[in-house]
């Protein structure tokens, strides 16, 4: 019985400390909004200095690919480039930008799903972030917009943010090659695979359709993908087809994407 009481209470012992430890372990993750405050502040002691915001939107992509597709690519390409660095994390994604006017609607706010700030709280949201990582230790801010329409915004906030900083250790950074790959760059690896611009489109076409089949295809209504209706403007999709979109072609625009977002990162970063 004795024998039988020390077994069982070494077991126990050693499920205790086992089970302790699992939890003790600080999750692999590259994601700030997944840890917590010690486990931030210690991965910043060890040389994560360096914070990547990711800007997505939120508006109408087609009749074919949900609300958020801005959002959840955001966030999967700067979780990719986070961990390419190997020096980075990522900061939730800010999802609400400039999409139109809603008094009368326009642009992107004329289908429904759509939300849309002014430029002024959009800069501000900016630069409110980018200045709490700054407290907290952060040296290198990178904004990592996915959207065309407020490029402008965020080369203004980064502007503002270097001249305040000046004489600190902290730098904010855009760099245009994350927007570039995602646009023209993939846009031309797609011609020389033998797509068409009438195919790729600038907005809810080919070349859209299928990053998001390669980063996030819960998004991408694929039963209605391959019917032979023709979109267009007044189905929110602009100058593009996406009936040939496969997460193949996406899945080359991702790594495209990532691998010049990565050298222009630490290009920028270098010696600071």
């Amino acid at each position: 019985m004795r024998l039988f009481l020390r077994r069982a209470l070494a077991c126990a012992i050693f499920f205790l400390v086992a089970t302790q430890a699992v939890f003790a372990q600080v999750p692999k993750t590259v994601l700030l909004e997944d840890l917590t405050w010690t486990e931030l502040r210690d991965q910043i002691q060890a040389g994560k200095t360096t914070i990547i915001i990711p800007i997505g939107g939120t508006e109408q992509s087609g009749p074919d690919v949900a609300v958020g597709k801005h959002n959840a690519r955001a966030k999967a390409l700067s979780q990719l480039i986070a961990q390419g660095l190997g020096n980075a994390l990522v900061a939730p994604v800010i999802a609400y930008v400039p999409e139109g006017g809603y008094a009368p609607p326009t642009s992107h706010m004329r289908f429904p799903g759509t939300i849309t700030v002014t430029d002024d709280t959009f800069e501000k949201t900016l630069e409110s972030a980018a200045n709490s990582f700054k407290v907290h230790g952060f040296s290198h801010i990178v904004f990592l917009g996915d959207h065309g329409g407020y490029q402008a915004d965020i080369k203004r906030v980064v502007a503002r943010l270097n001249k305040a900083w000046s004489g600190t250790a902290a730098k904010a950074f855009v760099p245009p090659e994350y927007y570039g790959a995602s646009s023209d760059g993939y846009a031309q690896l797609l011609r020389q695979h033998g797509y068409r611009d009438n195919e790729i489109g600038t907005h809810a076409g080919l070349a859209d359709t299928s990053l998001q089949l390669a980063v996030a295809p819960h998004m991408v209504r694929q039963d209605r993908l391959h019917n032979d209706l023709k979109l267009g403007a007044a189905d929110g999709v602009y100058g593009g087809d996406p009936h040939r979109a496969t997460a193949e072609l996406g899945q080359m625009g991702v790594e495209l994407i990532v691998a010049q977002t990565i050298q222009a990162i630490k290009r920028d970063t270098a010696g600071r």
